[in-house]
């Protein structure tokens, strides 16, 4: 069975965000492994400096490549990134199973994501040149994810 991981920095402070994946994770479930992996976000000051954020970015990406399982593919979510639309999304998700058992999709906490994060992955996915929250994002990715598996599956959800 295919394994999805979102593997993302900070917890959700919000019941309605947590609701909301849960909900996500729970209609996934009939497709594949689901789980949600939140890291520990880098302390930092109130107004820190760039050498700051470069120091707890380079924390949160050592801990990031560390909980990626091995031969797993992985996906960056990051500004920069490739514009997907939802069956481009499905067709990646179809296209890298036959590849790997284990799809990691990564969202980084409110500075973004390290060089070194994003140079790992396989692919850069931008869902916006916009900013989102990173907890806004986990349930855009989470929906999306779902969205994807119902296009796979040819089950009407997808508009």
């Amino acid at each position: 069975m295919l394994n999805i991981k979102i593997i993302t920095i900070g917890n959700l402070k919000e019941k309605y965000w947590t609701a909301a994946c849960e909900e996500y994770a729970k209609r996934l479930s009939r497709f594949c492994r689901f789980d949600i992996v939140e890291l520990a976000e880098a302390k930092l000051p109130s107004d820190p400096s760039d050498g700051e954020i470069a120091r707890a970015l380079d924390t949160e990406g050592t801990a990031i490549l560390a909980a990626i399982p091995p031969r797993a593919h992985k996906t960056a979510l990051c500004v920069e990134g490739k514009s997907f639309s939802s069956p481009d999304l499905a067709r990646l998700i179809e296209r890298t199973s036959n590849i790997s058992s284990e799809l990691v999709f990564i969202i980084g906490g409110s500075y973004g994501l390290a060089d070194k994060v994003k140079s790992a992955c396989d692919v850069r996915m931008s869902f916006s040149p916009m900013t989102f929250p990173h907890q806004l994002m986990r349930v855009i990715l989470c929906e999306q994810l779902y969205r994807a598996m119902t296009i796979n599956n040819n089950i009407k959800y997808h508009k």
